[in-house]
């Protein structure tokens, strides 16, 4: 089945790419959550519109991504559950998603964890994690 990509999808391409897919990937996964439309005729005449239109959104959002960026210099989180909820404390919105963890972290200390903002960007964010307290 091909598909044509409404946003960027992990280890498959990014925005506007006319992908081969597995018919149930692009059935049950793709198509529902709104990640891709079948390319007919119709929707590959669509393609050049939405390509224009990810190169400019694309842009804005690597601004924001770059402020952002800049405001994470010198913030450090404590915590000792989850990451983004600390975060969420301090005022910054973030997906989950886009921590970008390659093994758990398992042990109390300081860690500097790469946090995927764009695809061109990438901060880091200092991260303390204290012991958790006592159960009473």
């Amino acid at each position: 089945m091909e598909v044509i990509l409404k946003e960027d999808v992990a280890k498959l391409g990014s925005r506007g790419d006319v992908v081969k897919v597995a018919e149930g990937y692009g059935r049950n996964y793709l198509l529902p959550r709104k990640l891709a439309i079948q390319a007919n005729a119709g929707n590959k005449a669509v393609i050049e519109q939405m390509k224009a239109a990810s190169v400019r959104r694309s842009a804005k959002e690597k601004t924001q991504a770059e402020e952002l960026a800049k405001q994470f210099d010198g913030v450090a989180v404590s915590f000792q559950r989850r990451i983004v909820d600390a975060l969420a404390k301090k005022g910054f919105n973030l997906d989950r998603r886009k921590v970008q963890l390659h093994e758990p972290l398992k042990t109390v200390g300081e860690f500097a964890i790469p946090v995927k903002l764009h695809k061109d960007v990438t901060a880091h964010l200092k991260v303390v994690i204290e012991k958790e307290a006592a159960a009473e």
